[in-house]
């Protein structure tokens, strides 16, 4: 069996008063796509970010692990955490316009990254960005690493930022959102990139997305995020075609896809009626106001995930009343 590179158990952010985040786990193992789904506000990029330990303003992790290669990132200090951010655990954000510093070139930004963290002198650093300008297939390198943020297209700013996260070898990349305001044909290029990247270096890969096509084609397993928690876990074909949960069901109904295979085949998008829970930690399920198919065992507690098949998990009280009101007792 793999042992994951990562393992967030219980995992909590709070803000005051608010808890956008809540009891999440999940586990990432070398050489494996997870994707991270869900509606804006759901948690997944300050999930993220608080697996990195960036976590803005007033936002901190109340509780919870961050195993990552066998150490608990939130007991580390921040020059311990220097070490191995940028170095074995990497992210791409989500605009790489204002993620690139626009008064220096492209090449001093991976310069600054490899001579950080791999002690190479200047000139050793920056015929290895040359390198990873090329591994990233832009092309010219040589001419490019002096160029400014401004002068590269949207699609070349996001490989800058590949080379950038990939620059030390991480032994995973965090990806949010990383084909963001880029055309189709330009995405297919970055994760087709971000794909080779993953088997060519061994290194897992955390995708944050709201895009369900792009989970379908680059996923190995899928979580389903609503409000902070996780909803529903478990492979591609599982997620897009034999759903559980009522949140995933209205994902999907609500999401140009390929009928065929599917429940969704008269080519009608549906919305889901109200807006995403507010993050105060009401009682029960947090998508029951919003639920076609809410019950009285919906108000009782925060449900428990439902193994309903092996790998596939599903946290409905629906699906099982009496987990839910045993987990009140």
């Amino acid at each position: 069996m793999t042992v994951p590179l990562l393992e967030v158990h219980d995992l909590t952010i709070a803000f005051p008063a608010a808890w956008p985040v809540r009891n999440l786990s999940f586990s990432v193992a070398g050489g494996e796509t997870v994707a991270i789904v869900g509606e804006s506000g759901s948690g997944k990029s300050l999930t993220a970010l608080a697996l990195m330990r960036l976590l803005p303003g007033a936002a901190r992790i109340s509780s919870g692990r961050i195993d990552f290669v066998g150490q608990d990132l939130v007991t580390f200090s921040e020059p311990a955490m220097r070490k191995v951010r940028g170095a074995r655990l990497a992210m791409i954000f989500q605009e790489p316009m204002t993620s690139l510093n626009p008064v220096l070139t492209i090449g001093a930004q991976i310069v600054d990254v490899l001579r950080l963290h791999e002690n190479l002198s200047r000139r050793a650093a920056r015929a290895r960005a040359i390198e990873l300008l090329d591994l990233v297939r832009v092309a010219d390198p040589h001419r490019r690493i002096d160029d400014y943020p401004h002068r590269l297209s949207g699609g070349m700013r996001q490989r800058v930022m590949i080379a950038i996260a990939v620059a030390c070898g991480p032994r995973l990349l965090i990806a949010d959102e990383p084909t963001t305001a880029l055309d189709v044909t330009i995405q297919a290029q970055v994760l087709d990139l971000l794909d080779g990247l993953r088997r060519d270096l061994g290194m897992g890969l955390l995708l944050i997305t709201h895009d369900l096509s792009v989970v379908g084609q680059w996923a190995d397993r899928v979580i389903v995020m609503y409000a902070g928690c996780k909803v529903e876990e478990g492979v591609p074909d599982v997620i897009l075609h034999r759903p559980r949960h009522p949140y995933t069901e209205g994902l999907l109904a609500a999401s140009p896809r390929t009928a065929e295979g599917s429940s969704y085949r008269d080519g009608l998008l549906r919305e889901i009626r109200g807006s995403i829970a507010s993050a105060l930690g009401e009682q029960g399920c947090p998508f029951r106001p919003r639920c076609p198919k809410a019950a009285p065992a919906c108000t009782l507690a925060p449900p428990p995930a439902v193994v309903v098949q092996p790998g596939h998990l599903a946290a409905c009280p629906v699906l099982n009343p009496r987990q839910a009101r045993d987990a009140v007792a």
